[in-house]
């Protein structure tokens, strides 16, 4: 892809899952990635995978819930720009809202909404003054058409999806563009902790069937569309939601 050899892009959740996958693919594409992980050991492992591939890497010990520890990463980084930001990191646990409480509310809005925002606005001061940036916030189709079990989680990916529209508009003639991406049901860590116990394989086999394309989602079918969305071919690509979900989802 055109555009992303020696950009600087930052990866939140980048050690596991989608996050992983992205950063692998954006080293492949020459891109200098900066892997943001509360688990730094993971981090540190994809930026060993990437340089073993001779790109460049390097991670950051950052809990996106608290802006001083991604004020203190930034910083580490220190000056050359941010190019490109992937907010990827999500977490959920599959409970009917009626059984819930106040406390899983807090932490699923703390990971989902509030993460992405402190990422945003520690980041986007930098794209505005260096005048240029793309954005990529992985929402989730639970977003756009709902989940059942996955109220509150729905409602942060829902509410990703309205800012990354109103922050396209209000950034177009800023040189920033802002995407979403929306990944239909997926094999990650998080996916797995869905589907421990004993109905964990009827849930597989029950989206495994509604899916056109008879399977779920695996982490390596979605940095094609993220780094496509933060190179040069997407120059005139901005305030779009984009579904990868083997078609369980269709609009248009």
């Amino acid at each position: 892809m055109r555009g992303l050899k020696g950009k600087r892009v930052i990866v939140t959740g980048g050690g596991s899952g989608i996050g992983a996958a992205t950063c692998r693919r954006f080293g492949e594409e020459g891109a200098h990635v900066l892997i943001f992980d509360v688990d730094i050991e993971k981090a540190r492992q994809t930026a060993r995978d990437i340089a073993a591939g001779g790109g460049q890497a390097e991670a950051f010990d950052v809990d996106i819930t608290d802006r001083d520890t991604i004020s203190a990463a930034l910083s580490e980084i220190g000056p050359g720009g941010i190019d490109a930001l992937v907010n990827n990191v999500g977490w959920d646990r599959l409970v009917p809202f009626v059984d819930s409480d106040t406390e899983l509310w807090t932490r699923v809005i703390d990971i989902n909404l509030y993460g992405p925002l402190h990422m945003h606005h520690a980041v986007l001061p930098v794209m505005i003054a260096q005048g240029h940036g793309r954005v990529v916030n992985i929402a989730s189709d639970a977003g756009r058409v709902g989940s059942s079990g996955e109220a509150v989680y729905s409602a942060c990916k829902g509410g990703i999806i309205a800012f990354t529209k109103t922050m396209a508009r209000e950034l177009a003639k800023t040189g920033i563009q802002l995407n979403a991406v929306c990944p239909g049901p997926t094999d990650t860590p998080l996916f797995a902790s869905f589907a421990e116990g004993g109905s964990g394989e009827r849930i597989k086999a029950a989206l495994e069937k509604a899916i056109p394309m008879g399977r779920l989602a695996s982490p390596d079918d979605f940095p094609g569309i993220i780094c496509f969305l933060a190179s040069d071919d997407a120059g005139f690509i901005t305030g779009q939601t984009i579904s990868v979900s083997g078609g369980l989802t269709m609009s248009g």
